[in-house]
């Protein structure tokens, strides 16, 4: 490595260990989708609060719900194609400014309908910010790792979720609900300075389009001292960019149409589920007799299960990312219905809702990994982007679902077995996904070999090695 003038940066990254450097663009991306996750469960559990501080009805509720996931899925939606023409790093800073700053202003929100509009500033923010973490951070792994890296990181958001629930369950008593909404403010807008003065740009980015070889070699110096010797660097690219397309026109070209329709269909269901337990598992386990306090503990081991993502995550770098997740998403709807079978039990009830959450989480949590590995370059970030984005609407479906069931009067029961219908159609959706486009493993060598697109650091095109 030392003695080559030009090196493939994807090759760069496979061959010398994990840096701290790396580390430190992970801990900064699991920070970015941990207060996703906070940010989602915590306005689940304020809902009672203003019930009691401002007397709305249940129904009156579904806007404050839902208006973060309609400003997620416009912030995800936008944000893809802008990272891809302007890079990820400006973006990502941008994204979690706009979540800090608009998450401390709904802190001091007078009515429901000033809160409605700061929660969709809110999910703007959220939105642009976690497909462009998801996407940074996989452009930085060695390709062996890359699916256990970026399950890794995405972990953070069910982590994020459980943790927001046993918080709020502490502050909401003792400093009201505002103050929930306060933490998830300040803490992004600390976390904006520091992505500033640590956070990179994207190698693989700057290479893809042209930009110095200075720029990438002091990136790549920060991995390890042999960048130095390196006078240009090339990207090759397992997928194909599909005859120079990028971004918007590349995720809807007819060789990605298919596998675009699949990805955007299994997050769609799996947001379906969990917005619906997120969102009103605590009300639904106090309709069925359960005690407030109870009901919001056992509501918040669901999403303590998403950490199972690494072993996935470790399962997709070895065999069909595809099957695994579809399993996933099978076995989560086989859980999700036995949850409304078991509610005479408490202990029981714990059991079957951690299983459900690890199976699910798992599952929805490895989707970001599947399609980063699943885009090019050029349409990484649009890809990832439109998939969370377009995803975003199975949330808001799911939370007004569970609402309609409610209204109908449907027992506990019920609305169990139809949440859980979804994660049938979710592992139907990757099961196409794998007929239209067979994911064969291949070594990250063979790719380079077969590949016939790659970028150099100078701007030029240049063929991969053969």
């Amino acid at each position: 490595m030392a003695e080559a003038r030009s090196t493939d940066v994807q090759a760069f990254l496979d061959e010398h260990p994990f840096s701290s450097f790396q580390w430190v663009i992970f801990a900064l991306c699991f920070v970015i989708v941990l207060l996703d996750g906070f940010d989602t469960s915590a306005i689940g559990y304020i809902a009672p609060s203003l019930i009691a501080e401002w007397g709305v009805t249940r129904p009156e509720l579904a806007p404050v719900l839902s208006a973060a996931l309609f400003g997620l899925a416009a912030g995800a939606l936008s944000s893809g194609p802008l990272a891809d023409r302007f890079g990820r790093k400006a973006v990502l800073v941008g994204s979690v400014l706009i979540f800090g700053v608009a998450c401390l202003a709904s802190a001091f929100s007078g009515s429901l309908t000033q809160l409605v509009a700061w929660r969709f500033v809110t999910g703007l923010g959220l939105g642009a910010a976690m497909p462009n973490a998801v996407t940074l951070m996989s452009e930085f792994c060695p390709e062996h790792r890359r699916a256990t890296l970026t399950n890794a990181m995405f972990c953070g958001f069910p982590l994020g979720a459980a943790f927001g629930g046993f918080l709020a369950a502490w502050m909401i008593p003792n400093f009201g609900w505002r103050s929930v909404l306060l933490l998830g403010g300040v803490t992004p807008l600390l976390l904006t300075a520091l992505l500033l003065l640590l956070l990179p740009e994207s190698v693989r980015y700057m290479v893809a389009k042209g930009q110095p070889v200075e720029r990438v070699r002091a990136v790549l110096q920060r991995i390890s001292p042999a960048a130095r010797q390196v006078s240009s660097f090339v990207l090759t690219e397992k997928a194909s960019a599909g005859e120079g397309k990028s971004g918007a026109a590349l995720v809807l070209s007819r060789g990605y149409l298919a596998g675009s329709l699949s990805l955007w269909v299994a997050y769609f269901m799996g947001l379906v589920i969990f917005y619906a337990l997120i969102n009103w598992m605590p009300l639904l386990f106090r309709d069925a007799g359960l005690s407030p306090g109870t009901a919001a503990l056992i509501a918040a081991f669901f999403p303590l299960g998403g950490v199972g993502a690494v072993f996935f995550g470790f399962l997709m770098d070895r065999f069909n990312g595809n099957l695994i997740i579809a399993v996933g998403f099978a076995l989560t709807a086989l859980a999700i219905w036995a949850i409304g079978q078991v509610t005479g039990s408490v202990g029981l009830l714990v059991v079957v809702v951690l299983v459900a959450g690890t199976v699910m989480n798992t599952a929805q949590s490895s989707l970001p990994a599947l399609a980063a590995a699943f885009y090019p370059t050029a349409g990484r970030a649009t890809g990832v982007g439109w998939m969370l984005g377009l995803g975003r609407f199975g949330g808001i479906a799911g939370s007004f679902l569970v609402a309609e069931l409610a209204r109908r009067q449907l027992e506990f029961s019920q609305i169990f077995t139809i949440v859980a219908v979804p994660g049938l159609i979710a592992a139907a959706a990757l099961v196409a996904k794998q007929v239209a486009h067979p994911q064969a493993r291949r070594s990250s060598a063979l790719a380079r070999e077969t590949s016939p697109n790659s970028r150099s650091g100078d701007g030029r095109d240049r063929q991969g090695p053969r």
